[in-house]
């Protein structure tokens, strides 16, 4: 019984595409970095939180590097996200030109066509510039009227730093 959930666990692996050899990262925007893996705890209700503390994109009207801590939390349903194509993707916003509230609600728009979860929020802090920082947040509920109950609230009862961590606690 053992060596088969281990062989299955193996012929799983084997669908992404990274890690079959050198990582190429992709220089432009690609949602279609993005992969997904079916939910082992199907009809459970959990959180999942991915912390990107070095996520960089491009102002679009000066061209300036604009850097951000990225905070994605959902409850999932049948599929959740793979971390390392996470990481890729998120990357791939290095030379993306957007404004920082354009560039969190298309990473949330993104997972949700990826993985269709019941709840998810993005959140995105800003390292000022011109003495101004912007921590925009995205949400979407797709779970029924609870998750939109909690997006509800979590919306109403937003403020930065809310639902993110301080930074000397994700080292």
């Amino acid at each position: 019984m053992a060596k088969t959930k281990k062989t299955s666990r193996i012929e799983e692996l084997k669908k992404f595409k990274l890690g079959q050899s050198g990582t190429d990262y992709s220089s432009d925007y690609d949602a279609g970095l993005l992969e997904a893996f079916d939910n082992k705890n199907p009809g459970k209700v959990a959180w999942t939180t991915f912390i990107c503390t070095e996520f960089t994109s491009l102002c679009p009207k000066t061209g300036q590097p604009d850097f951000a801590k990225i905070f994605i939390n959902y409850i999932a349903d049948k599929k959740m996200v793979e971390s390392k194509s996470l990481k890729l993707y998120l990357f791939s916003f290095r030379n993306h030109g957007d404004f920082h509230e354009d560039c969190v609600q298309t990473i949330c728009d993104d997972i949700v066509a990826l993985i269709n979860p019941m709840y998810i929020e993005v959140i995105g802090e800003f390292t000022p510039r011109g003495g101004i920082a912007i921590y925009p947040f995205a949400s979407e509920a797709r779970g029924g009227a609870r998750f939109q109950t909690l997006r509800d609230q979590r919306l109403l009862n937003y403020a930065p730093g809310k639902y993110s961590m301080e930074l000397s606690k994700l080292y």
